[in-house]
């Protein structure tokens, strides 16, 4: 059931997702092209922001492979504990490919952090990360992305993908959650 206090503030439109989606897969295509990239989704929360962006790359001459981890650090907490925890691993070898991690979201940096520094030790021949939302303000490890989609405020913020205890992920459109 729904709290009736929770009030959502519009923060970015579909449309505004839909044309960033679309010019991050055209710097993504544009450097990649020709070659075989591996993109490592980042779940729960990047799964719709993932499937539009390999929809996106689709058109850019590329061989794309799609894997994903799960970590944990938030629960059904707003806040982060501060200590990923890998609940699943990449099935795929990432050894000599060239990998892009996508995730919904850096603020801490934690999760980035901990993900990066493992892939980084499983011999990549490289390694970016795209991330569809950056708030910066929150940032306590000294960690960026190679590509973003927008940077937002220090506000919980849910939709396209994104949840509060796994209520909003199927919103079209950003939102701040009160």
């Amino acid at each position: 059931m729904m709290n009736s206090n929770i009030k959502l503030k519009p923060l970015i439109t579909e449309k505004e997702i839909k044309q960033r989606v679309a010019a991050l897969a055209e710097e993504i295509g544009t450097q990649f092209s020709g070659n075989t990239l591996m993109i490592v989704g980042l779940l729960n929360g990047s799964f719709i922001f993932l499937a539009d962006l390999v929809r996106q790359l689709n058109s850019y001459h590329l061989h794309l492979i799609v894997d994903f981890m799960r970590i944990t650090s938030y629960g059904s907490n707003t806040v982060t504990s501060g200590k990923p925890t890998l609940c699943q691993d990449v099935s795929i070898n990432v050894k000599e490919r060239h990998v892009l991690i996508v995730d919904d979201i850096l603020d801490t940096g934690y999760t980035l952090e901990f993900v990066v520094n493992y892939l980084k030790a499983l011999d990549p021949f490289s390694l970016s990360v795209c991330v569809l939302l950056d708030k910066s303000e929150r940032r306590q490890i000294d960690i960026r992305a190679d590509y973003v989609g927008f940077t937002v405020p220090d506000a919980f913020i849910v939709g396209y993908g994104l949840d509060c205890d796994g209520r909003f992920r199927e919103m079209p459109d950003i939102a701040v959650l009160s």
